[in-house]
């Protein structure tokens, strides 16, 4: 029935005939077309979109892949710089404690040297002290010596012990007044 429509409609006076179609052969070729597009299907269309299945996936792998290699270098790049503040603050930290220890030890032996100068100038005035005292000692032995031959030059005359220590207590208060 279908059949029989289809070839009044094919007919070449009137319907698709009037257009130059052959309905018969406009059959044929839509069953070929109809049987290839099921064998394609079955046998070519499947393998293919297995294939590209396949690509999609390993597509989409790699793409995942690359993301975490991207996550992963972020975090390796955050990691080194950490990595290296500490390593800087490490060494700000040493620097610091040389520098601290440089002037603890300057500050020690400036101490010591300050320790040793107060110590020299201390022994020089106390040998400065005992140099001055011998002097003393030895000038008023002199002093004495001095004057009893100076009386006994002026007096012509030995002056005895007695005489001769008050004459010298004497000229010896006159010597430290002036």
């Amino acid at each position: 029935m279908v059949h029989a429509v289809l070839i009044q409609f094919g007919d070449s006076s009137s319907g698709i005939g009037a257009l130059g179609i052959n309905v018969q052969a406009f059959l044929i070729q839509l069953a070929t077309f109809v049987i290839a597009l099921l064998l394609l299907k079955r046998f070519a269309f499947k393998p293919i979109l297995k294939v590209l299945q396949e690509r999609r996936s390993v597509i989409e792998k790699g793409i995942k892949l690359g993301e975490e290699m991207q996550k992963q270098e972020v975090e390796l790049e955050k990691k080194v710089s950490e990595a290296l503040h500490k390593a800087r603050q490490q060494a700000d930290e040493i620097v610091a404690q040389a520098g601290d220890q440089a002037r603890q030890t300057i500050q020690e032996a400036e101490e010591k040297a300050r320790g040793k100068a107060a110590g020299i100038i201390t022994e020089a005035e106390e040998r400065i002290a005992q140099d001055r005292s011998r002097a003393r000692r030895q000038l008023e032995n002199e002093l004495v010596g001095l004057v009893a031959e100076a009386t006994e030059a002026v007096l012509e005359e030995k002056v005895d012990t007695a005489k001769d220590a008050a004459l010298i207590d004497k000229a010896l208060k006159g010597v430290s007044r002036s």
